[in-house]
């Protein structure tokens, strides 16, 4: 099932299966400004990543010395939301625990997902409660994919990332599919970083975020761009597939990440996990501003 919001600037579509945001279009020139999910590249448009962000090794846990399968990123993406709420500009979709999910997370929880449309912005929020007696850990991110709108002017090195505040962040390698923080090395995000073929060929570039941040893709050739404001986000990826040549990149919010690469397996000391007690709540969120070229 779809969900429509809709303003004078964007329309966006919303899909009850994973929550998934799936087209976001400008109302005045029809700009598709999401990836539209081919499935010979990539087949998803902007999945939730919820209860886990990237791969565990072996795609296995332990929690109180007992054993679980999960894949990567978890099973929100795959799973059936309820809409709780809706309004022409708004809506909320709530996912609950059940014997499914017990079998893969051994935690009750409740998850909502809340996209909100204001002028040419879009909010999308996070909200997880824990309905377990004690602790529950977990993860969660967004995955939004965004186009690079080429023509025979512009091309695909004409894109580039730019970070505001302009200043150097530390970033955390993968080997694989797991991260590797001993590796972990000071990178010049205080400069732009090209658009490129090659750019993504060891996965995605992952930033440790410690203030408020904006991630902008844009070009050098006209006014389309997207910014994507993150506030309390302890990290960011950026990722396209490769070697595929395809015209897509996702600046990725995560409250979490993969395993290290010489995790014990155990879900306690995972890093970067977060914790909730018993009935307490976690609310997050993330900002996306869509521009398109100008008209003459």
């Amino acid at each position: 099932m779809e969900y429509t919001l809709e303003n004078q600037f964007l329309k966006a579509i919303i899909n009850t299966h994973g929550a998934e945001l799936s087209s976001v279009k400008d109302q005045n020139t029809g700009t598709e400004y999401l990836w539209q999910a081919d499935p010979t590249v990539w087949a998803r448009h902007a999945p939730i990543l919820f209860p886990i962000v990237g791969r565990l090794n072996n795609d296995t846990y332990t929690y109180q010395g007992k054993s679980y399968h999960m894949t990567q990123h978890g099973f929100a993406r795959d799973s059936e939301f309820q809409i709780e709420h809706s309004t022409d500009n708004s809506v909320t979709l709530l996912l609950f625990s059940n014997a499914a999910t017990l079998k893969m997370y051994p935690f009750k929880f409740q998850l909502r997902v809340s996209y909100q449309l204001v002028n040419n912005l879009l909010t999308v929020s996070f909200n997880v409660k824990n309905m377990t007696d004690g602790e529950m850990i977990f993860g969660i991110g967004g995955h939004p994919g965004f186009n690079l709108q080429l023509d025979e002017d512009v091309q695909k090195n004409n894109y580039f990332f730019s970070f505001e505040p302009s200043k150097s962040r530390v970033r955390i390698p993968l080997v694989g599919p797991y991260i590797d923080i001993d590796k972990r090395t000071l990178a010049p995000t205080d400069t732009l970083i090209e658009v490129s073929d090659t750019l993504f060929k060891d996965d995605a570039l992952i930033y440790a975020l410690n203030s408020q941040t904006k991630i902008s893709l844009r070009n050098d050739k006209n006014d389309y761009h997207i910014n994507v404001m993150l506030d309390q986000t302890p990290f960011v990826g950026l990722w396209s597939p490769y070697p595929t040549t395809s015209d897509f990149v996702c600046i990725e919010p995560w409250w979490g990440i993969a395993d290290e690469l010489d995790s014990s397996g155990t879900f306690e000391e995972k890093v970067g996990m977060n914790k909730l007690t018993a009935g307490q709540e976690f609310n997050s969120q993330f900002r996306v501003a869509f521009h398109d070229k100008k008209i003459d």
